[in-house]
């Protein structure tokens, strides 16, 4: 399969407002049994709700990248969260983001597609300034993914200093060194390439930072 390039149109109707942080004494884990600080909303581009336990993302335009964040802070951590596609077309990305400075949106993004490619990389400025993939040269194939509609996939990132591992399902997808970010923010994401309407419940979001 021949995988499109991103078209980077860079839709922030789910942004948190909160500026609280939680330090790194212990874990954070949400299960999304109500809002609680992710924000819900609806409009023309993107549908973001708590539903049954899940953080339903549902991406409505065509091209577009629909992301939201947790208010928190972290450095040095195992992140985590499943993820399952419910609606739509296969071709699309979904996923993590981890170290997000929200003031520039700069992060890293770890995500996999319902066809069972991955996409490695960071992006500053929301992408306007940068989109670089750090592991691979941009989406590469991986049987770890369980692929199609309403298939659970666990995306886990280790990450402590520069050193970034990446597990799907707890398969080893990709390391790499990169000391872009330090710290940050941790979100949740959902990518349409063309055909709008893909839609992705997530769930068990954790962060367990490292030991200093």
């Amino acid at each position: 399969m021949q995988r499109r390039k991103h078209v980077w149109l860079v839709v922030m109707i789910l942004l948190l407002g909160l500026t609280a942080c939680l330090g790194q004494g212990g874990p954070y884990q949400e299960r999304f049994d109500e809002p609680g600080d992710w924000r819900v909303g609806d409009d023309a581009d993107a549908l973001g709700q708590v539903v049954d336990g899940n953080y339903d993302l549902l991406v409505k335009a065509d091209t577009s990248l629909i992301w939201t964040t947790a208010g928190k802070e972290f450095a040095d951590a195992t992140y985590q969260v499943e993820a399952t596609q419910v609606e739509g077309p296969l071709n699309n990305g979904y996923g993590m983001l981890f170290r997000v400075n929200d003031d520039r949106d700069d992060f890293y993004v770890f995500e996999i597609s319902g066809d069972g490619y991955v996409w490695i990389g960071r992006y500053r400025n929301g992408g306007t300034d940068e989109v670089q993939p750090i592991v691979g040269e941009w989406w590469f194939e991986s049987d770890a993914i369980n692929q199609g509609l309403n298939q659970l996939n666990l995306l886990r990132v280790e990450a402590e200093g520069a050193n970034l591992l990446f597990y799907v399902n707890d398969q080893e997808v990709g390391r790499i060194t990169d000391d872009a970010f330090s710290k940050g923010d941790v979100g949740l994401m959902v990518e349409t390439m063309g055909v709008g309407g893909v839609r992705v419940q997530f769930d068990n979001f954790l962060v367990t930072p490292k030991m200093q």
